[in-house]
């Protein structure tokens, strides 16, 4: 069967249209009257054929599509059915069908159209810009009266009920999905996760899941949930222990209820792997699968295979993350009755010891680490440890492991946290044994040709001039071959401080020079913007939870225009302002479509970051607070609420802030040890113990009248 779509759009001198279906481009010719067509041929009956428009300007994608457009190829000698409404058969004939599509655009008010506002949990009132609140927490950090050392999703309830109190309408949290690889603290990370769909067994609420409360229980519980901090290796330890026990108690009884039958019915096709997953991890006493021997390939007849031999073992874990979905699910709608919503995080990682490794390693690079370039914070760049993503392998089947999770997310999400953006547009990656980031490029990337480099003068041959096994060789160079594609090199980052550079003649220097700031600061603009094009549209259209984006550091300036373009809310820091040479920020010049925080899990909260540097404190007391002499050695509640309202009286649409900085305008609330005790993350530590608990319980902060009604009357004055 051959498609032959049309579509009317008008374009300029140098502009032209193309298809794109699951990583294919179609060229399109153009007719009369500003129609363009494309013919596809080959389609099998029966088949469905998504495919979307794309605007090229000089051969690059600058604009796409919002959503596919979706053709039923009908059966063989059955006419054609029924097409979406956006799209109109023109003609049919003996082996072709020809169609006419209307262009799917970005929703003007996407933001507004999204997931919380369909679902009627938040309105907007007419001639008012809607504007909201929120808190920013980690589950794990949550403390409530009966607590077992740890946030649980149950705890949600009540910190819904604290938001719906003071006029809060967002509860952002940290990734809640399993991290459990090595039964020790390092898995504390949320991060790195093991599955992409399946929850962390931290987070359930052991009496909720049917554990009959005794003397011996009630005893642990209470010692953990004394802890100032999460002892994390304790905390897992025993509830998996009592897991076990309501397992062998009451699986058999659950596993014949309908909402069990329907919950597996729904989620088979990550849950049978990832629970074979846990148990080859636990038998092997490793999750780095290449160590499973023969299980180390995973393949739907090993799965289905190791289930059968050990179905009591493997339904354990379905047993876990049904409690788990049931316990979450509960405190969403929970949320919802009371007007909040939840946020979740989508990190741009994966683990490379990860269920979802396992059984798609033809969707990751596994030769190589995802990490971030020198800065100003880390000299020798960082190294995340995740594989990369091998787009052009996800592209094929239209980005459907993304849409998967991103379902997933979206059955306890409404809007979400895009982790590092930039990582949708390109990504720096490090070769598989290499430490730091030094010797990392961009990927994807456009480096030069062998021949391109030779014509400025660079001898490449010269292993002094071109790194080409990044594993044996030494950093001292100026350019590295590029590993998937051999006779082509990237500029190596930050070379103007190596050995080889000073010994160059000034005259190729200053050839060198212009080749690394064509590369690193021109060349990529237009690619970063059409990798970002390729693949944003599709995955965002496919959920409709509210996007937020992480889009701090040195952001490329295609990455704000491409979040502008599909209506990505930014984020917004003051003290990590996003124009050339200021300081800080101003609030009161945020953009509407922006979440605007005092800080994040990765910083100090406000308190600690008043005592860091006494230079920068006294600048920011004089310049943005407008105060007088010298600024107080203590970030005082009165300086905190003047902070606070800066943002809430700011223009962005969300004003979300940790829940230390909250507290941190009550005398009485705030935390009374060291500020520094507060931090979540130390992006400098690569081993850093994820455990920060509140100091109050969620039930003291209910009950703390003045404090909640004070809160509640900010937001409100602020248009909240």
């Amino acid at each position: 069967m051959k498609l032959i779509a049309n579509i009317v759009y008008h374009t300029v001198w140098g502009e032209s249209l193309r298809m794109r279906s699951c990583g294919n481009c179609f060229p399109m010719k153009y007719a009369p009257g500003d129609v363009w067509i494309a013919e596809v041929d080959g389609l099998e009956p029966g088949s469905v054929f998504e495919y979307r428009y794309e605007l090229l300007r000089d051969g690059v994608c600058v604009r796409a599509e919002w959503k596919s457009h979706r053709f039923a190829v009908p059966p063989a000698g059955m006419p054609v059915e029924l097409c979406p409404e956006e799209q109109e058969v023109l003609s049919s004939g003996d082996g072709y069908v020809q169609v006419r599509d209307a262009w799917s655009d970005v929703p003007v008010d996407l933001p507004l159209e999204s997931a919380p506002f369909k679902n009627g949990i938040f309105s907007v009132l007419p001639g008012k810009t809607w504007k909201a609140a929120g808190t920013a927490v980690p589950v794990f950090s949550l403390r409530s009266g009966k607590g077992f050392g740890i946030g649980e999703f149950s705890d949600l309830k009540l910190l819904a009920e604290w938001a719906a109190r003071t006029g809060q309408k967002i509860l952002q949290l940290l990734p809640v999905n399993d991290t459990k690889m090595t039964d020790s603290w390092f898995d504390s990370y949320p991060y790195n996760a093991n599955s992409t769909y399946a929850l962390h067994p931290q987070f359930v609420n052991l009496e909720a899941a049917g554990l009959e409360s005794d003397a011996e229980y009630e005893s642990l519980r209470d010692e953990l949930n004394a802890l100032p901090q999460v002892d994390y290796e304790r905390v897992n330890k025993a509830k998996i222990a009592y897991l076990r026990r309501l397992y062998d108690k009451n699986w058999k009884n659950v596993a014949e209820t309908d909402e069990y039958f329907l919950f597996f019915q729904e989620n088979a096709h990550w849950l049978k792997p990832y629970a074979v997953f846990c148990c080859l991890r636990d038998e092997f006493g490793t999750a780095d699968f290449h160590q499973w021997k023969e299980w180390s390939e995973a393949s739907e007849q090993k799965i289905k295979e190791y289930s059968d031999r050990h179905s009591a073992e493997v339904s354990f874990w379905y047993f876990v993350q049904y409690h788990l979905d049931r316990q979450l699910s509960d405190a969403c709608r929970y949320a919802h009755s009371l007007g909040v919503v939840l946020k979740g995080d989508l990190p741009i990682g994966v683990s490379r010891t990860s269920a979802d490794a396992w059984l798609y390693p033809e969707l990751f690079h596994l030769d190589s680490c995802a990490g971030a370039p020198p800065d100003a914070f880390s000299s020798d760049g960082q190294n995340w440890g995740f594989p990369t993503y091998d787009w052009e392998a996800m592209s094929r089947d239209g980005y459907a492991w993304w849409k998967s999770r991103l379902t997933k997310m979206s059955e306890y999400f409404d809007a979400f946290r895009i982790d590092h953006i930039l990582g949708f547009f390109r990504i720096w990656e490090i070769p598989l044994g290499v430490p730091g980031g030094m010797l990392g490029h961009f990927q994807p990337a456009l480096p030069y040709a062998e021949a391109e480099l030779a014509a400025a003068g660079f001898d490449m041959s010269d292993s002094r001039v071109a790194l080409r096994d990044v594993l044996a060789g030494d950093s001292d160079v100026l350019f590295i071959e590029d590993n998937r594609k051999p006779g082509f090199f990237h500029p190596r980052i930050a070379a103007q401080n190596t050995q080889v550079y000073s010994g160059l003649s000034e005259e190729m220097k200053s050839r060198y020079d212009a080749i690394y700031e064509d590369f690193f600061y021109h060349r990529h603009n237009a690619f970063w913007k059409a990798s970002a094009l390729g693949k944003l549209p599709d995955l965002l259209s496919s959920t409709g939870m509210l996007a937020c984006g992480e889009d701090l550091g040195m952001i490329p300036a295609s990455v704000p225009e491409v979040m502008s373009q599909l209506k990505i809310l930014s984020l917004e820091i003051q003290r990590m302002p996003k124009a050339f040479g200021k300081t800080f920020d101003d609030p009161a010049f945020y953009p509407y479509m922006s979440v605007c925080t005092t800080s994040t899990h990765d910083m100090s909260p406000l308190r600690a970051w008043w005592n860091e540097d006494r230079a920068l404190t006294q600048r920011f007391w004089t310049e943005v607070l407008g105060g007088d002499g010298e600024a107080p050695l203590d970030c005082n509640p009165e300086i905190c609420r003047r902070i606070v309202l800066q943002h809430l009286e700011s223009p962005s649409m969300l004003a979300i802030l940790p829940l230390q900085d909250w507290l941190s305008t009550d005398w009485g609330l705030r935390y009374h040890g060291s500020p520094e005790d507060e931090r979540i993350n130390v992006p400098a530590d690569s081993h850093h113990y994820w455990r920060y608990r509140m100091h109050v319980s969620l039930e003291e902060l209910l009950s703390a009248g003045g404090f909640n009604e004070g809160l509640r009357t900010m937001i409100a004055l602020s248009g909240r």
